[in-house]
């Protein structure tokens, strides 16, 4: 009975494992340090990284997703294995950092 046990809470941790990595959030490409590149993107490793974020300082931020194309190392067949946990900009939908202030409401003077 408790080999049964074993195998449930072993089959339990592994699936919650892959949850995990299955809905990871995607990656900025035009933000991200070569670690959290290197984290988030499958087949990517340091080196290749490292080119990443050096590409983007030389040349500015990438406008499209294949434009990882250009960067040594990088293949469109390693773009497309990561292309739905790669993205660009800001959300949609998000919050500016400072927001700005509202508008005062003008006032009628006093009589």
């Amino acid at each position: 009975m408790f080999d049964s046990y074993k195998k449930f809470a072993t089959t339990l941790a592994a699936m919650l494992l892959l949850t995990q990595l299955t809905y990871a959030e995607p990656v900025n490409i035009n933000t991200a340090d070569a670690t959290a590149l290197a984290k988030a993107l499958n087949g990517i490793g340091p080196a290749k990284a490292k080119a990443i974020v050096t590409y983007r300082d030389k040349n500015g931020p990438f406008k499209s997703v294949d434009q990882l194309a250009m960067v040594e190392g990088i293949t469109q067949k390693l773009i497309d294995k990561n292309r739905a946990d790669i993205k660009l900009g800001a959300d949609k939908g998000s919050v500016p950092a400072t927001p700005a202030a509202a508008p005062q409401p003008k006032q009628k003077p006093a009589s």
